[in-house]
């Protein structure tokens, strides 16, 4: 697990009610990478704990990537100290994305 360098907030709804949630410094995630699949889960520990898995098909989570792109042409961009951590991730997924890139599977 990686320890959390900002946050998040989750919301799930419901018909009859309603859960929500934050994960913030104290939290950790992880992301697990499969053949049809990529598992984010992230995790607080304590007294308050709470766990999230999500679990996104690739067609999916490309057409995300695909509105967070668009999302940042638009006018309201975050500010430069988010916009260079979203370059650097960004960077490290087209590198692997590289058709010369080695093939690397996870032992489960």
């Amino acid at each position: 697990m990686k320890s959390i360098s900002d946050k998040a907030e989750v919301s799930v709804d419901f018909p009859d009610k309603t859960y929500m949630g934050s994960f913030g410094r104290e939290s950790s995630f992880d992301v697990t990478v499969e053949p049809d699949e990529v598992l984010l889960r992230i995790v607080r520990r304590g007294s308050e704990r709470r766990e999230i898995a999500i679990h996104l098909h690739y067609y999916l989570l490309a057409d995300i990537l695909k509105e967070i792109g668009h999302g940042l042409a638009g006018p309201d961009v975050p500010d430069q100290s988010h916009l260079d951590a979203l370059r650097d991730g960004v960077a490290v997924l087209a590198q692997s994305l590289k058709p010369t890139a080695p093939v690397r599977r996870r032992k489960k």
